[in-house]
């Protein structure tokens, strides 16, 4: 029963309890090392089994060019939080091993997140993805970090049991739980059949709902700044990148496998994913202005970048089944979104860990105290902004033009203006750093790890800026979901 395809999970699980066993007979700076040697062989071992033939297992779980990427994609992005852990670890105290086996069992859950095809399996990848989360977020046991937890559990049980019970309503009406099944059933009903259902409706409104919670969407965005303020500032990078990406990633393989058809059901949910983006990018850009610290401004980011995202989710519903234009224009934009994002809070771990604050004033005068540091922060929120050649003015490029040939024209409308109204808190986080004066002089030190993670993400930046056609191509490829 292709048993094979659980090895880079089981892998990487193995991996999480080996940290925990080595915590108490290696030193504390070696077991990064551990966790990034399980990263490595979990990435080789997934390339190893990833093919160009999807390959199934009792219809829970396809390892297909879909899965391959997003595996791919998290894994890449739990290397880099772990190498710039290596400034932050001084921190964590004696909990580095719990540390750093929560973020490969984290990993472990959206691995399985991006394979699932079956809603049992879905909810219970979720909550080990999550579980781990809350953990992480109320590491530093202080009680604004404890705070920041508690409040990111609350809610996720709520948005939890809104998915568990849309869930329960959807295998009420069709009969089964596997994303398949579930289009068959609906695929030959019509219009006015569907329609006499409220459950069925109510069941895929609260099923967006519970997924909003993951990609911190309205409604579900209260949660946003003070989880990312409170949080350890690793935990925030990987949180805003990590788990929006794995929420991406299973709302286009729910939406796409088993609410595609009928064509009506699809456009229904597309329009009312624009509305959600809408409101997004609005709330998260306008509240954004006012923020005098750093983390909780990109909180407020975060929530407006999840409504770009979500415009390539409307164009998604819109566009025919075969047509992977929309979902290859998220999955590019998820790219240069995780890079970017990374690379900002890779430049702030090193920043604020010396001048002690995460408050925007005491960023003043950054460029003459770590000239690469704070060019690199600027280079990563013009990324954000959607300015060329940075990677963000790509990927905002092919979700809007995919928006604009699916008569979303509105929704892009409102998208630039959002852009430029990100425009204005950006360029004042740039603006304190290049132009004011320091309050010391004194350099800002960073360790050989965490300078790799910031060139990493920095060239990425670039790369996918400048030459965006062979990440293109394999978005494209990545983008052909199986049924």
């Amino acid at each position: 029963m292709n048993l094979a395809l659980f090895i880079p999970e089981i892998t990487m699980a193995v991996f999480a309890i080996l940290v925990i066993l080595l915590d108490s007979f290696i030193g504390q700076k070696r077991l990064s090392w551990v966790a990034l040697g399980g990263v490595l062989v979990t990435a080789v071992l997934t390339i190893g089994i990833g093919g160009s033939k999807a390959v199934s297992y009792n219809s829970m779980f396809v390892f297909d060019q879909f899965a391959l990427f997003f595996k791919l994609l998290f894994l890449a992005i739990a290397f880099l939080v772990i190498l710039a852990s290596s400034d932050y670890a001084g921190k964590l105290g004696n909990f580095r091993g719990e540390y750093y086996a929560l973020i490969l069992l984290s990993t472990t859950g959206m691995m399985l997140m991006a394979a699932t095809t079956e809603l049992i399996s879905i909810y219970v990848s979720l909550e080990l993805t999550s579980i781990s989360l809350y953990a992480l977020v109320g590491f530093l046991k202080n009680p604004r970090s404890s705070e920041s937890s508690l409040k990111y559990l609350l809610i996720g049980a709520i948005s939890s049991a809104f998915l568990l019970y849309g869930m329960a309503l959807v295998f009420g009406y069709t009969g089964v739980t596997q994303l398949s099944g579930i289009a068959t059933a609906l695929r030959n009903l019509s219009a006015t059949t569907l329609a006499g259902s409220p459950a069925l409706m109510l069941g895929v409104i609260l099923i967006m709902g519970g997924f909003a919670f993951k990609i911190a969407s309205v409604p579900f965005q209260m949660w946003v700044p003070d989880v990312y303020e409170g949080a350890p500032t690793t935990v925030t990078a990987f949180l805003s990148v990590a788990s929006k990406a794995s929420g991406f990633a299973v709302i286009m393989r729910v939406f796409f496998t088993a609410f595609n058809a009928p064509e009506w059901l699809s456009l229904n949910w597309a329009i009312i994913f624009a509305i959600l983006a809408a409101l997004s990018m609005t709330l998260g850009n306008i509240v954004a202005i006012p923020q005098a610290n750093i983390k909780r401004l990109l909180g407020y980011s975060s929530i407006a970048q999840a409504g770009y995202i979500m415009v390539g989710l409307a164009a998604m519903g819109l566009s025919p089944a075969n047509d992977v234009s929309g979902r290859s224009g998220i999955i590019f934009f998820l790219i240069s979104y995780a890079l970017t994002n990374l690379g900002a809070f890779i430049a702030i771990i090193a920043i604020t860990n010396k001048i002690g604050s995460d408050d925007i004033k005491d960023f003043t005068g950054m460029f003459k105290r770590a000239p690469v540091l704070a060019l690199a922060l600027t280079l990563c929120l013009v990324s954000l902004i959607g300015m060329p050649p940075a990677a963000g003015f790509m990927g905002k490029f092919f979700i809007f033009t995919q928006a604009v040939q699916h008569n979303l024209l509105w929704l892009v409308i409102i998208a630039v203006i959002n852009s430029v109204i990100s425009a204005y808190y950006y360029l004042r986080v740039v603006k304190v750093m290049w132009f004011g004066e320091p309050a010391s002089a004194e350099a800002v030190p960073s360790s050989f790890p965490l300078r790799l993670a910031l060139a990493i993400c920095c060239a990425g930046v670039f790369a996918l800026g400048l030459f965006p056609s062979q990440i293109v191509r394999y978005a494209q490829a990545a983008a052909q979901i199986e049924p």
